[in-house]
């Protein structure tokens, strides 16, 4: 017989599907892009999908989605379900990544530089 199953644990679209269960969605509504952060509560319990395990094992501390995504090798898509459900079951915490620094005013870095170039 031939190796059927041989592309199952990589690319089959079959795999992704029972992954997520046929859902592409989560049922709450949540706001994940690809810079949200995701940081596990606690660690992996017993009896977990595997795909669950392995996002809170990786999220000890904080990743984004897009990393996820990638060092899963599973679409953004997919693990956006995946962390919809971790999320309704209040295994991790979504944040949005922290924003950056405003930069002061022009005219105080100019003034900055010419008091620096004045030493």
């Amino acid at each position: 017989m031939s190796d059927a199953g041989g592309d199952w644990e990589e690319t089959s679209p079959e795999r992704l599907y029972v992954i997520t269960g046929g859902r592409s969605g989560s049922s709450a509504p949540t706001a994940l892009d690809l810079v949200t952060l995701i940081v596990a509560r606690s660690g992996p319990k017993p009896g977990m999908q595997p795909e669950h395990a392995a996002i809170i094992r990786l999220c000890h501390a904080p990743l984004s989605v897009a990393e996820i995504s990638a060092y899963l090798g599973l679409p953004v898509s997919v693990v956006t379900v995946l962390l919809s459900d971790l999320l309704a079951e209040d295994k991790v915490l979504a944040r949005a990544p922290v924003r950056a620094a405003r930069l002061p005013d022009r005219a105080l870095i100019e003034a900055v530089i010419d008091g620096l170039q004045k030493l």
